[in-house]
């Protein structure tokens, strides 16, 4: 039998209602969490840029340990991308028994993952650094304690973004946000207590970012718990269901995949960018991290995007899909383009708001200055290609979002080392994105428009997924 319906303002239905509304109220305060989540890390290459012992160590060590960090965040990423597509396509179906057996079992899947990741963060923290390269014994050391730090932090890492990701596929998208911007706030008084009062550098930046995180996560679950009460069903949900563990997998595998391949693939950018200079190295830190907020922004607003997509489906309202994609296409360029614009006028602003003249070098400025320029100006063929992969995700087209994803990838690194290989320095890396995003853009696009249910008509589904 089927349960009943969600009646509640603790959930949002996505499949009825303006669509150019309904995906902006639902999309804003994903944009805003993205913000305010990666105000985290921005604060930190702030902080130790600014106030650290020696400002291009510290901020080049957060930068080697990032790109660690990164890997292990894409399974807490994929996480959240996984129950937040099935919980929505059992919403959008209104089958209350399943929600709930699919945040039941997420919780014991996936906190099995995070074990294993946990074990895997400390075990290759220090030959990571190695195979990265690091050879200064100062920044090799900051990095590592940065990075040991930071995965301890896991598990709240991991059930932050679960709990998310089940919010915002029954439709809530703001009380997430509103945690993270409470925790945020924690966040930078704790960098400035611990690295500019007591003097703790690095690890000062860290301890600042699990507490935060800690916080952020525990109101974001307690919430959570709340919410449930609101979910009612005839039987009793099981503690954990192999089928739904299955299609969990399934469903966040691609998006492990694709975070985890672009983090491996950053890896070995950054280890050919170490072998230019560590100036290069510092500059690439600050480019990279002020043009990725961008995305960062963009691919937040992705996944409720790819939440609305996976209710509508479900519910067989194929039109609102196709409407839909003009709509977030619109919002999410509008993202893409303010940040061109801002680091095509001022670059050199933007990167001296992370470390002090005194504490940089000219040349890692400059190649600072340099990646956003080239790369911003590619920011809105990235934002096509996000949004039709989330078209694509939450449609079920796994294969066509992963092909997309590592396309991008592959020719990026590829040609990193080709272009830095002719001669190009520098430069190579900043046109190396711009070759990967264009291509992949055009087969994002061509995987969107062959959609098997866009080509449907309104099909109202009264079945039981």
């Amino acid at each position: 039998m089927k349960s009943q319906g969600i009646k509640s303002k603790k959930t949002v239905d996505l499949t009825c209602g303006n669509v150019w509304k309904v995906l902006l109220l639902y999309s804003l305060p994903l944009l805003g969490s993205a913000m305010v989540q990666q105000a985290y890390s921005l604060v930190d290459l702030l902080v130790v840029g600014n106030f650290a012992q020696n400002g291009q160590i510290a901020l080049t060590a957060v930068g080697e340990a990032t790109t660690m960090i990164n890997i292990l965040l894409a399974f807490a990423f994929g996480a959240e991308g996984g129950c937040s597509v099935i919980v929505a396509k059992y919403f959008g179906a209104k089958n209350n028994l399943k929600v709930k057996e699919t945040i039941n079992t997420s919780i014991i899947t996936f906190s099995v993952m995070c074990a294993v990741v946990m074990a895997l963060g400390f075990g290759l923290a220090k030959p990571s650094m190695y195979l990265l390269d690091v050879t200064d014994q100062a920044v090799m050391g900051d990095s590592l304690t940065y990075l040991y730090i930071y995965t301890g932090s896991m598990p709240f890492v991991f059930l932050y973004n679960i709990g998310c990701g089940i919010s915002s596929a029954l439709g809530d998208s703001k009380t997430p946000f509103l945690f993270l911007v409470f925790s945020s706030v924690v966040n930078v008084g704790l960098d400035f207590l611990f690295v500019c009062v007591l003097y703790m550098g690095v690890a000062g930046a860290a301890w600042a970012t699990f507490i935060s995180q800690a916080l952020s996560c525990v109101l974001t679950v307690a919430v959570l718990i709340n919410k449930l009460k609101y979910i009612r069903c005839e039987e009793k949900p099981k503690l954990f269901n192999k089928s739904i563990s299955k299609d969990l997998l399934f469903t966040s595998i691609p998006v492990i995949l694709q975070q985890s391949f672009v983090s491996v693939g950053n890896f070995f950018v950054q280890k050919r960018i170490n072998m230019i200079s560590m100036d290069a190295a510092a500059g690439f830190t600050t480019g990279f991290k002020l043009v990725q907020i961008a995305n960062v922004g963009v691919g937040h607003m992705n996944g409720g995007w790819a939440n609305y997509c996976s209710q509508n489906k479900a519910a067989g309202e194929y039109k609102r899909i196709r409407q839909g994609y003009i709509a977030m296409l619109s919002y999410a360029m509008t993202v893409s383009l303010i940040f061109l614009i801002l680091c095509e006028i001022i670059p050199y602003q933007l990167t001296m708001l992370f470390i002090s003249p005194e504490s940089i070098t000219e040349e890692a400025i400059n190649c600072s200055m340099l990646f956003m320029r080239i790369v911003a100006a590619f920011l809105p063929a990235v934002c096509v290609k996000i949004i039709s992969d989330g078209a694509v995700r939450g449609c079920g087209g796994n294969l066509g979002f992963t092909i997309s994803t590592f396309t991008d990838l592959g020719l990026r690194v590829a040609f990193v080392y080709i272009l830095v290989g002719v001669g190009m320095g520098f430069s190579g890396v900043c046109w190396a994105w711009a070759i990967g995003w264009s291509i992949s853009m055009c087969i994002a696009i061509a995987f969107y428009i062959f959609i098997p249910c866009l080509r449907k008509k309104k099909e109202r589904n009264t079945a039981i997924i």
